[in-house]
């Protein structure tokens, strides 16, 4: 059984139409890369993943149970943390404190400070530092471990290097390989698609809210991906199950 089903899902901001009967599926210990063009929808699905935005239809199911219309809070509770665009840190508070808040907040057992600085080392000597304070990708890489306080089994990460520098951006995915050797289930929003690839186990293109490709990342070439990006293939294998 999957860890995440998504099912015909739809999502709209108002009139417009987000995420158009996307479906999806994650096993547990899977990596899955989400990319497509500015307003492809990407974020939207997130966001409804993790009950930020509410489903105007479809089914979404997570270790088997129906969580559709439950709350954002109950999701972080079974499993589910998201990392939103922007990081949304508590900028005024330190950084061991923005940990400490998520800390309680999810699944019991795991999700400590020691085991959280593991991942993230550079953050060490920052702890006691305002994250207002800290650089792009020191904020990044914050915003990742204060999820990963919440214990999830279920990380979703919305556009990790957007606006980072080369060097932070090797960081965080140094960072992110740690995580992937423990087996972490992982839904990706990358601009870099060559990073997306390396890292993934799986690639689903989106584009005006839909699925245009899906496929395993090892047999997934940049120009057939480029096609979906921009619509120039038809798409008749976007079937996100990848199974």
């Amino acid at each position: 059984m999957s860890l995440l089903t998504v099912e015909g899902l739809e999502a709209r901001h108002g009139l417009l139409h987000a995420v158009r009967g996307v479906d999806l599926a994650l096993d547990e210990g899977e990596t899955l890369a989400l990319v497509g063009a500015n307003g492809a929808g990407k974020t939207t699905l997130l966001r409804a993943i993790a009950g930020a935005h509410r489903a105007a239809a479809g089914r979404i199911r997570f270790a088997g149970a129906d969580i559709t219309t439950l709350p954002a809070h109950r999701r972080v509770k079974l499993g589910i943390a998201l990392v939103p665009e922007g990081r949304r840190l508590f900028t005024g508070m330190t950084v061991e404190e923005n940990l400490l808040v998520a800390a309680g907040r999810g699944r019991a057992g795991g999700g400590t400070l020691a085991t959280v600085l593991e991942a993230f080392p550079q953050l060490r000597p920052k702890l006691k530092a305002r994250a207002g304070d800290l650089s792009g990708g020191q904020q990044q890489a914050a915003a990742i471990a204060r999820a990963l306080m919440s214990n999830p089994r279920l990380l979703l990460l919305d556009e990790v290097s957007l606006g980072l520098s080369p060097v932070a951006v090797d960081q965080l995915y140094l960072s992110l390989q740690t995580l992937l050797a423990g087996g972490a289930t992982i839904v990706l929003v990358e601009q870099d698609l060559g990073r997306a690839l390396r890292v993934a186990s799986r690639v689903v293109c989106l584009l005006e809210g839909r699925v245009t490709y899906a496929g395993a990342a090892g047999e997934t070439t940049r120009e057939r991906v480029m096609d979906a990006y921009f619509g120039l293939s038809g798409a008749p294998d976007a079937t996100a199950g990848g199974r």
